[in-house]
């Protein structure tokens, strides 16, 4: 196209990065959106793959936004891209790094979540139960879970802290609709944890769709078609008019 194709970012879920390789998860899923038309950019995160530094939780910290970020900056000078036409799909810790992005930057113009970890701190450390290879472990990235909270305290002793790194906190700045997908039969993540957000994104008079697959697991394999040809139609409607 004259003015450059239509980018999707695409945020991976976590996968250890001792097993983390680049192009073995998620082909489908980048073939899909890639034979519609679409740059797809699929990050490596610090310490996985290729990529230099040390991995640590998206949940406590900053770094995979930030790098995600700094995508959205480096795809809009490269000149196959429309740096106007720029969209973001996330997966279970990749939907956290998605919602992140989104209420930081409005150059985001669309996201699609499929079952995110989308939820306040209380949430995330009540509420939370995944199976152990799901998740990262304690000692991922250097115990930050266990550091925050000898720190700052639990987010009943201090909501403040908790609210302030919490994405859930600044919904209001959001600018892109969101398309949100979940399995009800999803063990890793609770189907909760998307209802709630479409529930505060719609009450805070945002453009959100929510769309549940009975019986599907954490990577909707039950209803992946499906929910495959509703996020293409998403994009679609959006970034090509």
């Amino acid at each position: 196209p004259a003015t450059g194709w239509p980018v999707i970012i695409f945020n991976h879920g976590y996968i250890p990065p001792t097993v983390y390789r680049t192009t073995e998860r998620y082909v489908a899923y980048v073939d899909a959106f890639a034979s519609d038309g679409y740059i797809v950019f699929k990050p490596d995160y610090r310490g996985f793959g290729s990529s230099e530094g040390t991995p640590i939780s998206a949940y406590y910290s900053p770094n995979d936004t930030v790098d995600v970020l700094n995508a959205v900056t480096s795809l809009q000078r490269y000149a196959a891209a429309d740096p106007n036409r720029i969209g973001m799909w996330g997966h279970s810790m990749g939907g956290n790094i998605t919602l992140r992005a989104l209420v930081i930057d409005p150059r985001i113009k669309v996201a699609v979540i499929w079952a995110g970890v989308t939820a306040t701190y209380k949430d995330l450390l009540e509420n939370w139960h995944p199976p152990a290879a799901d998740r990262p472990p304690p000692s991922f990235g250097g115990g930050a879970r266990q550091k925050f909270l000898s720190q700052f305290g639990t987010p009943e002793q201090n909501p403040r802290f908790w609210d302030s790194i919490s994405p859930m906190a600044y919904l209001a700045d959001i600018t892109a609709p969101i398309q949100l997908h979940h399995g009800t039969g999803d063990v890793e993540v609770p189907l909760q944890f998307s209802q709630t957000l479409a529930k505060d994104l719609q009450a805070a008079a945002k453009p959100v769709e929510l769309y549940t697959y009975a019986g599907a697991d954490h990577n909707i394999a039950q209803g992946f078609t499906l929910a495959m040809a509703r996020s293409v139609a998403f994009f679609d409607r959006l970034l090509k008019g």
